[in-house]
């Protein structure tokens, strides 16, 4: 008998954000996720400073506090889950989690990690997809998106921005983590990390895809966001940890919130319909 393997399922994606050449890259890597000293070790331990700014501008933001749980009956989306390194602590604050990852290799990965713990298994789910595929079933469902580590590997930011909207309630909160597009982080990004030390893989990052903050807060303004936080954060490659730090020069992390009703300036109240038209809730940018 003759098998025939047609292996086109994974690339062939005409989605716009989705990029084919990214996708192969992390493809190759899918196995390696949990690897606390692997290749994805800066994302293990950027978990100490990213969960907590989650965690705590969510609960600063509600009047709802359930021990054990602070997170409990909010719906968070990961976009880019990867082999699921943030989802999974996110689960276990409580909150309920869809990652979505458009390598299926990361999600077999995630999904077999969370398999050992009966509680993530409940709370979580993953899938297979990329943003856009999801956008018509899952309009205004989500009180949380998570993009971390994502947008410098987007085709087109502003189409991905647009999604993230679309699937966020009124209100909602989008965090994002990225890299400054700077000289500085074109040397310690690319040039110390990848080829000196072997931080990250060689390859994992073009410079020209990172998105200078200014240029982020842009987009998610003009796309009906309030910015309220832009934090630097900084990785030290000896101690393998991350802090907090007021230059927004390599890294940092974002916190908007989409324009619903409860926005400082002064709205009017108007349907839902209008929310990516509203631009005067966009108040409030902290630096």
């Amino acid at each position: 008998a003759l098998f025939r393997f047609t292996v086109n399922r994974p690339f062939s994606t005409s989605h716009s954000s989705v990029d084919s050449k990214e996708m192969k890259k992390f493809q190759l890597l899918a196995h390696k996720w949990w690897d606390e000293e692997g290749e994805y070790a800066a994302l293990h331990s950027m978990n100490d400073i990213r969960v907590p700014f989650i965690r705590d501008t969510l609960l600063s933001m509600s009047s709802n506090y359930h021990l054990g749980n602070p997170l409990s009956g909010i719906k968070i989306l990961d976009v880019g889950c990867g082999g699921g390194l943030l989802s999974e602590p996110l689960g276990r604050l409580g909150a309920s989690v869809t990652g979505i990852d458009p390598v299926e290799d990361n999600i077999r990965t995630a999904d077999r990690h969370k398999s050992f713990d009966p509680v993530l298994a409940k709370r979580i789910q993953y899938k297979s997809s990329s943003l856009e595929e999801i956008v018509e079933e899952s309009m205004e469902t989500f009180d949380v998106i998570v993009a971390s580590e994502v947008v410098e590997h987007v085709a087109d930011l502003e189409t991905f921005i647009k999604c993230c909207s679309q699937v966020l309630k009124p209100e909602g909160s989008l965090f994002i983590t990225t890299i400054n597009r700077t000289q500085l982080s074109y040397v310690l990004g690319i040039v110390v990390a990848e080829k000196i030390m072997g931080i990250v893989p060689e390859g994992t990052h073009e410079w020209e895809k990172f998105v200078p903050p200014e240029e982020l807060e842009h987009l998610l303004e003009s796309n009906g966001f309030s910015v309220k936080t832009v934090n630097g954060m900084l990785y030290n490659p000896l101690s393998g940890s991350w802090s907090w730090m007021e230059s927004t020069s390599l890294n940092y992390a974002v916190h908007a919130v989409k324009s619903g009703a409860r926005a400082q300036s002064h709205t009017t109240d108007s349907p839902p319909e209008t929310d990516s038209q509203q631009r005067s809730a966009t108040a409030g940018t902290a630096g």
